[in-house]
C-alpha cells in the first residue's frame, strides 16, 4: 500500500453535477485538503492558481466543456472606485467593521439564516444547520478571521468597534499577498445600502492598510447575474490562460 504524507497534497475530481451559475451546464471540481503545518503556504500557492477555500478543502472548477469561471482579484493600490461605488461608501459611513476570531455565534447564525432565506432560498446552502455554519467558520488550518459590521456608536472613535445588532459579516482568509473573501452575508432588510458591495470596498481599504496588494473576490462568471457585481471593481486582474491579466473595464 502506498502511503502519502499529510504535507504532500493529493488532488481529486468530483463527479459532474448541475452548474449553479449557468443553466444547462454541468460542473466538476478538482480539490485537495488543506491540513498540516504547511496548509497556509499551500493555500497561498493554490489561490494564485485560481483555487478557493471551503473549510479544509481547496477547490477550483475543472469542467469538461466550459471555462466560464474566472478568478478575480483587485489590485488595491490602483483601484479607482466609480461614482456609484463612492456613493455606496458614503451611504455606509455610519457602519464600522471589526476583526474578530473565527468563532461562530448565535447572532451570526441568525443573520446568516435570514440572509439565506431572503436571497438564496433555492441555493445549496439553504439547509445548513448551526453546526454546519460553525464548521464553515471555524474549520480552518490557515489564518482566518471574521469581520463583523455594526453601526458606529459614541465610543467607536475610542475603541474602534461598532455597537448594536450585527448588520453584515465576512469570513476572510489572510494570505501572504492579500485578503481572500471566503463568504459574506448581510441583513436583507438593508439591501438598499448595497452592503455586499460595501463590504468589498471595506476589505480593499483593509488590505491597503495592511500593506497587502490584493483582495481576492473568487470567481466571476460572465452571463451570471449572481456574479455580475464583481465586474464593478476596476481595474482588476483576471486569471486567464496567459496568467493574471489586468482588465480596465
Amino acid at each position: 500500500m502506498t502511503s502519502h504524507s499529510r504535507e504532500t497534497p493529493q488532488f481529486f475530481l468530483t463527479a459532474p453535477s448541475a452548474c449553479p451559475y449557468l443553466p444547462g451546464q454541468e460542473e466538476r471540481k478538482v480539490f485537495t485538503h488543506l491540513v498540516g503545518r504547511r496548509a497556509g503556504e499551500l493555500n497561498d500557492i493554490l489561490t494564485h492558481g485560481g483555487f478557493r477555500r471551503s473549510q479544509t478543502i481547496a477547490y477550483r472548477p475543472a469542467c469538461e466543456t466550459c471555462r466560464a469561471c474566472i478568478s478575480v482579484r483587485v489590485p488595491v493600490d490602483t483601484f479607482e472606485p466609480s461614482r456609484n461605488l463612492r456613493r455606496i461608501a458614503r451611504s455606509n459611513r455610519d457602519l464600522v467593521g471589526t476583526g474578530v476570531a473565527n468563532q461562530a455565534t448565535s447572532e451570526q447564525y441568525s443573520l446568516f439564516r435570514r440572509y439565506l432565506d431572503s436571497r438564496h432560498a433555492d441555493g445549496g446552502m439553504i439547509d445548513m444547520t448551526v453546526l454546519d455554519y460553525a464548521m464553515m467558520v471555524e474549520d480552518s488550518h490557515i489564518e482566518t478571521k471574521l469581520v463583523e459590521y455594526r453601526r458606529r456608536g459614541p465610543d467607536t472613535a475610542i475603541n474602534g468597534r461598532g455597537e448594536g445588532p450585527l448588520v453584515a459579516m465576512c469570513l476572510t482568509d489572510v494570505l501572504a499577498d492579500g485578503l481572500s473573501m471566503v463568504y459574506s452575508f448581510y441583513d436583507p432588510e438593508m439591501s438598499a445600502r448595497s452592503l455586499g458591495t460595501w463590504v468589498i470596498l471595506d476589505h480593499i481599504g483593509r488590505a491597503r492598510a495592511m500593506g497587502l496588494p490584493y483582495v481576492y473576490l473568487g470567481y466571476w462568471v460572465e452571463g451570471s447575474r449572481k456574479m455580475a457585481y464583481k465586474a464593478r471593481f476596476m481595474p482588476q486582474e483576471r486569471l486567464l490562460s496567459q496568467g493574471w491579466t489586468r482588465v480596465e473595464e
